[in-house]
């Protein structure tokens, strides 16, 4: 099972990610928890470029080239290796957020970038996408004060970015939703953290090897 969490800045996907992670686990799931960008040593240098309020002049389409590279490299050596051994794989973050992010909001060419996440995917798709969906009002807000909050600085480009930005995020999450309903679980993030992660294992439950539950 290869397995995506998504969402705006601050919508809970990371903390979903961690928390489904360990419940899997206890159900006797071998998995291997992941990240986009940043999945490797070299996709975290990446990841510190693409992030780093210091770049806030990148390019949008240098920033779309960089988050493939991290992605290809990410495939070779970390995800498709994992699935290989039949292990599940959970993903902060995929190409749905490239094509969030850069397509719909960066205004980049959905053809392209469509095209372009094949390509260092490999043509792998998630099984299931669980897209966290809060207002940007919320979000921001919710990054905001965990970034205040954390001991890394400056790594809050995205953030910085202004409202109608992260609402061509949503939007963008939201029609890619749409468009492929068998793949997307759609879930409200403004509900309370265990309240989350019940919804997401309970959605996942009926793909756990035989025996295995809560």
């Amino acid at each position: 099972m290869f397995i995506t969490f998504e969402g705006i800045e601050g919508c809970g996907k990371s903390t979903q990610a961690r928390r489904i992670a360990r419940r899997l686990e206890k159900a006797g799931v071998s998995l291997l928890l992941t990240r986009e960008p940043g999945g490797t040593p070299i996709g975290n240098d990446i990841r510190q470029i693409l992030l780093s309020s210091k770049n806030r002049d990148l390019p949008p389409l240098a920033e779309l080239l960089l988050y493939q590279a991290d992605r290809a490299l990410h495939m070779s050596s970390v995800i498709r290796p994992a699935l290989a051994e039949q292990k599940w794989v959970l993903c902060d973050r995929f190409f749905d957020a490239t094509t969030a992010y850069q397509g719909y909001a960066r205004g980049q060419d959905l053809h392209v970038t469509t095209r372009l996440n094949e390509i260092a995917s490999s043509g792998i798709t998630p099984d299931i996408t669980f897209l966290l969906d809060c207002p940007v009002t919320v979000g921001i807000k919710r990054a905001l004060k965990r970034n205040a909050e954390s001991e890394v600085m400056g790594q809050d480009r995205f953030e910085q970015e202004k409202t109608v930005f992260h609402e061509a995020v949503r939007n963008g999450y939201l029609d890619i939703a749409k468009k492929n309903p068998d793949r997307f679980v759609v879930v409200d993030a403004t509900q309370g953290e265990n309240r989350l992660e019940e919804i997401i294992f309970l959605a996942l439950e009926a793909h756990l090897p035989s025996g295995r539950s809560r």
